[in-house]
């Protein structure tokens, strides 16, 4: 990597810009991905890691289409369900958005009924509510106090993490409270929103929908069944993607121009003998080490500052949301590196004895 230290040692201004530009690349896509994190967490959060094999859900007749907001089992439907998986475990799981009161604090909240077989945070007795920290905060509220929803006081049990539905706080309640509120609120004989079963993830679920005019998924994908979830995350994901591209052109760009200015140190470099795969390493070594200090300073950078805005974004610093992009943009960056190397293979030797003059 003789001519590729060298370039550093004395092209340090050049190098020193164009580590900046993929740095504030990273950057972007950084906070982009942190702020998409952010918001799938604050979509689904209160409803991931429901203890079950499927998630069943009964569509709304005018639109067909699966949405926990206007999913409603009825009675008869987890009766159906329970006789068609034999030995399984159905557990219903009950989700309303209201509002909740203590004192002279108001919030809006997610109020999601289930049994600890359900969510191990449910609350353990009837009457008490497990609150989410954003949701006592803004109530002001502690374990126990006394909250009201819908006009029902409770009693807080616990308060635990951040916990969100669709960008709303939540607050647990036990499936019989979680029915109580919603027949006060207006909901017909309510029973679920919908029902968790557990033992029967080999059942052929395509027919059991049929029969109970249900559908079904696993807890992950069922996901999706959240609309502002799937548009939301959709929307920016397709953004970090296109990030992605960018990226990768510009770093091939910036690596194409480099290569057609070694062009003559290359061509020397041939004539005394130096192989394609020894001017390839080189080549390639330094796009490495520009690429890998700028995914650092940029990336760390996202990190410092995705921990200093602590709640004034719903920003995710994790693992998934920084060293994954980042190991991305080395890959990409890479590949746009790569397809600039034809001018080093290229290179004429010829050249470097003045032919070309």
């Amino acid at each position: 990597m003789f001519v590729a230290w060298r370039d550093l040692r004395f092209a340090r201004g050049r190098f020193l810009l164009i580590t900046a530009v993929v740095a504030l690349m990273c950057v972007m896509v950084g906070f982009l991905s942190g702020l998409t994190g952010g918001l799938a967490w604050q979509n689904v959060s209160g409803v991931l890691g429901l203890h079950g094999d499927r998630v069943v859900l009964a569509p709304a007749t005018s639109s067909g289409t699966p949405s926990f907001a206007d999913s409603h089992v009825s009675t008869a439907q987890e009766a159906d369900l329970v006789a068609a998986v034999p030995g399984a475990e159905v557990e219903p799981l009950g989700i309303s958005q209201l509002r909740a009161v203590a004192g002279d604090d108001r919030a809006a909240v997610a109020v999601i009924g289930a049994s600890e077989a359900v969510l191990a945070d449910a609350p353990s007795r009837d009457g008490a509510v497990v609150i989410a920290a954003p949701a006592a905060t803004a109530l002001g509220v502690e374990a126990g106090d006394t909250v009201a929803i819908a006009g029902v006081d409770f009693e807080v049990e616990a308060v635990v993490g951040d916990l969100w539905y669709s960008h709303t706080p939540v607050v647990r309640t036990t499936i019989a409270d979680w029915r109580a509120l919603a027949a006060a609120t207006g909901v017909a004989a309510p029973n679920a929103t919908a029902l968790v079963v557990t033992g029967a993830a080999d059942a052929d679920w395509s027919a059991i929908g049929a029969a109970t005019e249900t559908v079904s998924q696993t807890p992950l994908l069922a996901l999706q069944w959240l609309p502002a979830f799937r548009s939301e995350i959709g929307s920016l994901l397709l953004m970090v993607a296109l990030l992605f591209g960018i990226s990768a052109l510009v770093v091939g760009a910036f690596f194409a121009v480099w290569t057609l200015q070694r062009i003559g140190d290359i061509a020397v470099l041939k004539a005394l003998g130096a192989s394609d795969a020894a001017l390839r390493v080189d080549a390639l070594g330094q796009a490495i080490l520009v690429l890998v200090v700028g995914a650092a300073v940029g990336f760390g950078l996202v990190a410092v500052l995705g921990l200093l805005l602590g709640g004034a974004l719903p920003f995710l610093v994790s693992p998934l949301t920084t060293l994954l992009p980042a190991a991305a943009m080395l890959v990409l960056g890479l590949a746009g590196a790569a397809l600039s190397l034809r001018g080093v293979t290229a290179a004429d030797p010829l050249t470097a004895l003045g032919s070309a003059r």
